[in-house]
């Protein structure tokens, strides 16, 4: 099992910059993949970037260029590059991992992008 927290949402003017963490209660050096994925009110929760244990990265069609998925293996820890942020991308974002075929899911942390 893993335990996963998300922190650094908030409040930002549209074209602002938001990075986004998600911190495992485990070594994510073994974990297959990690991603974020986001659920705006009244809208299904959606891919946003996977990054796979070998760093293979995967994106959204819709958000490629603007979004970065990295992590770091030492401190645990997947992160999330949100530049240019529009109104559109207010949600919440959630952490997801991929373990022995088992998904864990992070509390959520809410992005509000204002116009």
């Amino acid at each position: 099992q893993v335990q996963l927290v998300e922190s650094g949402g908030g409040l930002v003017q549209a074209g602002g910059s938001l990075r986004l963490s998600c911190t495992a209660s485990r070594s994510i050096f073994s974990i297959n993949s990690m991603g974020w994925y986001r659920q705006a009110p009244g809208k299904q929760r959606e891919l946003v970037a996977t990054i796979t244990r070998l760093s293979n990265t995967n994106y959204a069609d819709a958000l490629k260029g603007r979004f970065t998925i990295d992590r770091d293996n030492a401190k645990n820890t997947v992160y999330l590059q949100m530049n240019s942020l529009k109104p559109e991308d207010t949600a919440v974002y959630y952490c997801n991992a991929v373990l022995d075929f088992l998904n864990f899911w992070g509390q959520g942390t809410q992005v509000t992008v204002s116009s």
